[in-house]
């Protein structure tokens, strides 16, 4: 453009001592200094006078180009108006108050249009990957002076909220550097960016950014504590002003509807769920003044079924033994869970994991536990030996923890009728599979044959550990960390490791033919074969 030509002084007012170079590189060289002089000199002018604002319209027309000299201009404008702001320039209800003239009132309406026109073109730069972070750092200088100037107002009705919806909706290098650079850093750019997170999630609940960038932000939250101060500060009016941003209670307000907001958002995916009920005690229940809120949520899903049910089970256990939440039906729930695919899921050791915790209660009814007890046996008739190896030693440590349930390991016909019914027609399991409330199965009055017949399985390991049911209980409890993380890789590998001690018989007598030769009266499958083979 004609106004960014230089006349023939310009360029030697700087000497520059480099080594030679090739013509096209010292031509451009000297044409990126020409640039930045020219840049420097439009924002000296208006510095220098009022009647060079219109320099701000020449900057803002190079800040549209593509180039370096477009980057000089966005921040050279960056710096003039936080020049402006610091010198109150920029502020109508000033110019008005001091009975400045209509006039006065007219160039601070026209530099904040000028202003408006600057936001939106790096909020444009927002979504570039190079362009993005530069253009973060100018609008957060300009969030900065515009707050210190207009009040707490400006946090949700100025540049700010646009650059956190921006953000919101941009790509992961720009949310990172937000979060990493303001969001952690600074209580009230915290404060403020909480509450227009659920602004958001509100006015697009279906926005699949919002949710995961949502997400992102409240995870890398620390959680508060007792001795958690909040001292740092981006804004300086803040220290002045008591606002809620100095309070950390209002934090946990905008931090719990923020991840109610989530929760409740019908965009939220599995994996997104998931990752928020992995993290739920340590980094999202902190957060909550009600932790109760968070059962309707839990419960929803709950009923998503897999590890997300598990993972929900914890939470609501947490609350139930933390917070005191009267929640009735989680036993019934958790009995729900042992279905014929949990000993064959992938999710089989954090399931045992968590049940053990579940049922450390030394005051959980002897009815329930026993129908624990017996679901699992059952299942472990048709379960891989990875998945029977756990559960025998849950089995033994939960006799060992509710003795009131031993009876199941051996119980006797007591009365003449049972004796009789015993012997005649066979034992009557009184179990009811069927029944859903681990209360009403029955379980209690039954009995663990199921491990007596795991006693013959094929493989020795599960042989060998069912018979310890039988045996006496010397010992305290077992590790289930020991047995959680077997495979049936990790069962052949240890029987192919083992030193054998002498060679194992396959036969006791070698046959000399299977079908066909030699028929002997008693080879009856030999002779069938050879009548198939010749009617053939």
């Amino acid at each position: 453009m004609p106004y960014l030509e230089m006349d023939s002084t310009a360029g030697k007012k700087r000497k520059r001592a480099s080594k030679p170079t090739r013509p096209a590189a010292k031509a451009q060289s000297k044409q990126v200094g020409n640039q930045e002089i020219r840049v420097l000199e439009l924002e000296n002018q208006i510095f220098e006078s009022r009647k060079h604002y219109n320099n701000i319209v020449t900057l803002l027309s190079t800040a549209k180009e593509s180039s370096d000299a477009g980057i000089l201009s966005c921040v050279a404008l960056c710096r003039v108006y936080a020049r402006l702001y610091a010198s109150g320039s920029m502020r109508k209800s000033k110019a008005k108050a001091k009975g400045m003239s209509e006039a006065e009132v007219v160039i601070v309406q026209w530099l904040t249009e000028r202003l408006n026109e600057y936001v939106d073109l790096l909020l444009d730069l927002l979504g570039g990957e190079a362009s993005g972070l530069t253009a973060l750092t100018l609008l957060m200088r300009l969030v900065r002076e515009e707050v210190n100037q207009r009040g707490q107002n400006a946090w949700t009705h100025g540049t700010f909220a646009k650059v956190v919806h921006s953000v919101l909706n941009g790509h992961l290098a720009l949310r990172q550097e937000f979060e990493g650079k303001y969001f952690s850093e600074y209580a009230d750019i915290r404060f403020h960016t909480l509450g227009l997170i659920s602004l958001a999630l509100k006015d697009s609940p279906d926005h699949a950014n919002v949710l995961a960038s949502g997400i992102q932000l409240l995870l890398s939250l620390t959680p508060p504590t007792e001795e958690t101060k909040l001292t740092s500060f981006y804004a300086s009016s803040q220290e002045k002003n008591k606002h809620s941003a100095l309070n950390l209670s209002s934090h946990k307000k905008d931090a719990q509807a923020a991840w109610l907001s989530i929760l409740s958002s019908p965009a939220l995916t599995k994996d997104q769920r998931k990752s928020i009920l992995t993290s739920l005690v340590p980094t999202v229940i902190p957060w909550f003044h009600n932790p109760t809120l968070l059962m309707d949520q839990l419960s929803d899903s709950f009923d998503l079924g897999g590890a997300t049910s598990l993972l929900s089970l914890s939470g609501l256990f947490y609350l139930m033994q933390e917070r005191n939440l009267d929640y009735p039906s989680f036993y019934t729930k958790l009995y729900s869970l042992l279905d014929g695919s949990i000993l064959h899921s992938k999710h089989r050791s954090r399931f045992f994991r968590l049940l053990e915790t579940f049922m450390a209660s030394t005051h959980l009814p002897a009815a329930l536990v026993a129908s624990f007890i017996k679901r699992l046996a059952r299942l472990a008739l048709h379960a891989p030996p990875a998945g029977i190896v756990v559960v025998i030693p849950w089995i033994y440590n939960m006799f060992k923890l509710h003795s009131q349930c031993t009876f199941m390991i051996h119980r006797l016909p007591r009365t003449t009728p049972e004796k009789f019914s015993s012997h005649s027609q066979g034992f009557a399991d009184p179990f009811i599979m069927t029944e859903k409330d681990p209360l009403n199965t029955n379980a209690i009055d039954s009995s663990i044959w199921e491990i007596h017949t795991l006693q013959d399985h094929y493989h020795p390991n599960v042989a060998s550990l069912a018979r310890i049911i039988g045996e006496p209980f010397t010992k305290e409890r077992y590790n289930l960390e020991d047995f959680l993380d077997h495979s049936y890789a990790s069962l052949i590998g240890a029987e192919v490791g083992k030193e054998m001690k002498r060679t194992p018989e396959v036969e006791y007598q070698i046959p000399k033919y299977v079908f066909g030769g030699e028929i002997r009266e008693n080879n009856v499958l030999a002779g069938l074969m050879q009548t198939v083979i010749s009617s053939s």
